[in-house]
């Protein structure tokens, strides 16, 4: 799942955008408020957040921008702690506020529990045959057997096991796992599939991740 952060303050910024990333979400990091409207406008993320007081555009702008056009839930990360900050910000259509500062646990609980009140949430787990694939805790197993896989693994067979059964092009993979353009002189594509099949693939006599030459790759169970 594709998180955006918005958040002007360097040390919380990494901080966030790092431990979701080892949390196992796609995150990514916007230092203002029109950076984080422009992101949050232009790509599918699961969820926002935001920052109430940033450099030029303020997190209430933002939202307020943000719901014209989208329902995409936002979660209020800020040091404000009012009560009239906390109801201004539900009242313009915040999912949650949470004020700093926070436990990590906590600001990752909410989280979880914001993505399983999405009205079109996908599910938790994820199953291809004996593959089961745990989205909200980055957890894989096989056959009853936990599998150990990086995070840009992880990544990887999460956006094959969402998109099962449909051939997925190298460009594609790697902006979306990559976050950029395929370069066709580079292997990095192939390289991570054979090192994903090695896990997931070689200890089974049944392969689930396959090649289509010319094409690219799909993971389905076949007869």
């Amino acid at each position: 799942m594709r998180i955006l952060i918005v958040e002007d303050d360097p040390k919380t910024g990494d901080y966030l955008n790092r431990g979701l990333r080892e949390s196992g979400f796609n995150a990514d990091l916007a230092r203002t408020g029109p950076d984080g409207l422009y992101l949050a406008l232009e790509h599918d993320y699961d969820l926002v957040v935001l920052d109430v007081m940033l450099p030029k555009m303020d997190g209430w702008a933002v939202l307020g921008e943000l719901r014209q056009r989208k329902d995409t839930p936002v979660l209020f990360l800020t040091a404000r702690d009012e009560i009239a900050d906390r109801v201004r910000g539900l009242e313009l259509g915040a999912d949650d506020y949470l004020v700093k500062p926070f436990a990590f646990a906590e600001l990752l609980a909410r989280i979880r529990t914001l993505l399983r009140r999405a009205p079109t949430r996908e599910p938790d787990v994820i199953r291809v045959s004996d593959l089961e694939v745990d989205l909200l805790r980055s957890r894989v197993s096989r056959a009853g057997t936990r599998l150990d896989l990086t995070p840009r693994e992880f990544a990887l067979l999460k956006l094959l096991v969402r998109r099962q059964g449909e051939v997925l092009s190298r460009s594609l993979i790697a902006s979306q796992v990559w976050d950029m353009n395929f370069d066709s002189d580079t292997n990095v594509v192939d390289v991570a599939v054979k090192r994903l099949r090695a896990k997931v693939d070689d200890p089974h006599p049944s392969k689930l991740i396959h090649t289509v030459r010319g094409m690219g790759y799909l993971l389905e169970e076949r007869a």
